[in-house]
């Protein structure tokens, strides 16, 4: 039985997210908390196709997305650096990129299949140059995500298994195999939105944000 709806999926990958963070500024020796915030950016990847297919306007959807990575920059700076860093960007922009790629490859898949894969390429072509957060395999995840969508149950929890493992296995360390284990909650979504207003889908969007600015404060503080 497929439990989970969309706005379970964002609080799974939210609280992984926070987990995750903590435990990258505050225990970096100890690799339970990276493990279990593993599973957020694969749910956040699948979430963002979903929200592609289902938005009102993707207009919108990429200002929302651009406009965040402008907001989130600085917190992701101090909370990760200690101050301003141009050498890597936050994971909003990756996904604005993995955005654009999808755009551009369904508005150009029929009438110029070259411009379709270019859309992809640019996109992850962009993330390496900007460094942004997960980079190519970033990019790759949305990608999955976007080509398992229209695959029958069963298959296609098949192929996300199997292509998240080898793009991780060929592109990122031995933990981010734990990536893998986002599949889990994944395979329980049931297609439905869950609660739905203005209020909550901004939060969701400042939680990035406010969560690491709350983080490099605590650092402060301790120091």
């Amino acid at each position: 039985m497929k439990l989970l709806n969309s706005m379970h999926l964002k609080l799974i990958a939210l609280i992984t997210m926070i987990i995750d963070h903590t435990g990258a500024i505050f225990f970096s020796g100890q690799d339970l908390y990276r493990i279990i915030g593993r599973l957020a950016f694969p749910i956040y990847c699948f979430l963002l196709v979903e929200g592609f297919f289902h938005t009102k306007s993707r207009e919108k959807y990429a200002a929302r997305l651009f406009i965040f990575a402008l907001i989130s920059e600085l917190p992701f700076d101090y909370a990760f650096f200690g101050g301003l860093n141009g050498s890597h960007q936050n994971i909003f922009f990756t996904l604005f990129l993995g955005l654009s790629g999808i755009w551009i490859s369904e508005n150009f898949r029929h009438k110029n299949p070259l411009v379709s894969i270019a859309g992809f390429v640019g996109a992850a072509a962009l993330a390496s140059l900007l460094n942004t957060d997960y980079t190519i395999l970033g990019i790759l995840y949305i990608l999955i995500f976007y080509f398992a969508r229209s695959m029958p149950h069963g298959l296609k929890e098949l192929y996300i298994l199997l292509a998240i493992g080898t793009a991780t296995s060929f592109l990122s360390g031995s933990i981010q195999m734990y990536a893998i284990f986002a599949v889990i909650p994944i395979m329980l979504y049931n297609g439905k939105p869950g609660l739905r207003s203005r209020l909550v889908q901004y939060g969701f969007y400042a939680a990035y944000p406010v969560h690491l600015m709350i983080l490099y404060l605590i650092q402060i503080s301790m120091n």
